[in-house]
């Protein structure tokens, strides 16, 4: 079965970068463009993984994780945080949230990769 990765940014740039950086794998990924968005699909999709940016109209990505961190069917799923902002006080707000990792932007995919085969088991799909 499928590893199912939530890409919240609003920048669809940037969600294009995490389709493809996980093409190569067995993963389906579901986009959505702004928190609300995001928690909607959480709840409706139920992913193994969520990236999800800070900085986003509507709904920024500080208070999605706040609300996944309420929701009993939701809170367990593992967070990577995408954020413009590397430094010390916010990768410690970011830290403090309750999220598995964080990634600042611009990152390359294969550090994505990285990071998100330590939340959950990335399989390389088989070549026909």
């Amino acid at each position: 079965m499928p590893i199912k990765v939530l890409s919240v940014d609003d920048s669809r740039t940037i969600r294009l970068i995490v389709t493809r950086a996980f093409m190569p794998y067995d993963c389906v990924v579901i986009e959505a463009a702004n928190g609300e968005e995001g928690l909607a699909a959480a709840a409706r999709e139920k992913p193994d993984l969520i990236l999800l940016d800070i900085t986003m109209p509507v709904m920024d990505g500080v208070t999605m994780l706040a609300k996944l961190k309420e929701d009993d069917e939701l809170k367990q799923m593992p967070v990577i945080m995408l954020t413009a902002e590397s430094g010390r006080e916010n990768v410690l707000h970011i830290s403090k949230l309750g999220v598995q990792d964080y990634l600042v932007k611009p990152f390359r995919a294969e550090q994505l990769i990285e990071k998100a085969a330590r939340a959950v088991p990335l399989q390389k799909k088989a070549t026909a």
